[in-house]
């Protein structure tokens, strides 16, 4: 990243709020090239935002369970992940618009998925809403991506609604049925202590028999 100039971070809640309030007008002005440093550092504020917020949550008894206990560990891990899984998602989404007839580079992807983290603050927020949060950041997401396949990378938007509205159909399928199963989890932990020796064995039995059910349906 030698001879990129250093990113100003006193635009980043400006660039957040436009990302959120404006996002066609943001990606059909946003620049398609200028480094990954810039996005990449955005990405990364922007998860450390929303790992805060879902520590102050758990504070507040809502979010994920063990949040709270995790907050310091989060604070090191999440720029990490976010740098290692911003970089495999534009490749994804680069070879997903390339097939779709875009004649943009890999950095161009690389920003537009970078920048796409401005909504992560407001979904770790509304995650604490069983479903509805779930439901509410893959639909939000997937806008994103529309918006960016239309505005940025010149994709009819005919061919853009079929591809992402089937893909986010897929990922809000597969994201309901893992927080349906991690509550259920959750549930059956909870409600141990309560049980009897016989009770609780045959409780994590049937919690298992159901998680291979479902992994034998997806293995179809």
């Amino acid at each position: 990243m030698a001879g990129q100039k250093s990113p100003d971070f006193s635009q980043i809640p400006n660039t957040a709020i436009k990302v959120i309030t404006n996002p066609v007008g943001f990606y059909r002005d946003m620049p398609k090239s200028g480094g990954f440093l810039e996005p990449l550092v955005f990405a990364v504020a922007m998860a450390l935002v929303a790992a805060l917020v879902g520590i102050v949550l758990s504070f507040m008894g809502l979010g994920a369970t063990g949040m709270m206990a995790a907050g310091m560990i989060a604070i090191i891990v999440v720029p990490i992940a976010v740098v290692i899984g911003s970089f495999i998602g534009a490749g994804i989404l680069y070879l997903i618009w390339m097939i779709m007839g875009s004649k943009e580079s890999y950095e161009t992807a690389f920003r537009c998925i970078a920048y796409m983290t401005a909504i992560s603050p407001i979904t770790a927020l509304v995650g604490a809403m069983p479903y509805l949060g779930t439901i509410i950041s893959v639909v939000w997401g997937t806008f994103l991506l529309v918006t960016a396949s239309i505005e940025v990378h010149k994709v009819k938007a005919q061919t853009v609604y079929i591809v992402f509205g089937i893909l986010g159909l897929l990922v809000l399928a597969y994201n309901l049925k893992s927080e349906y199963m991690l509550r259920s989890f959750q549930s059956t932990i909870g409600n141990i202590g309560q049980m009897t020796p016989e009770e609780a064995g045959k409780a994590a039995a049937e919690f298992m028999r159901g998680l291979d059910q479902n992994q034998g349906n997806q293995g179809r």
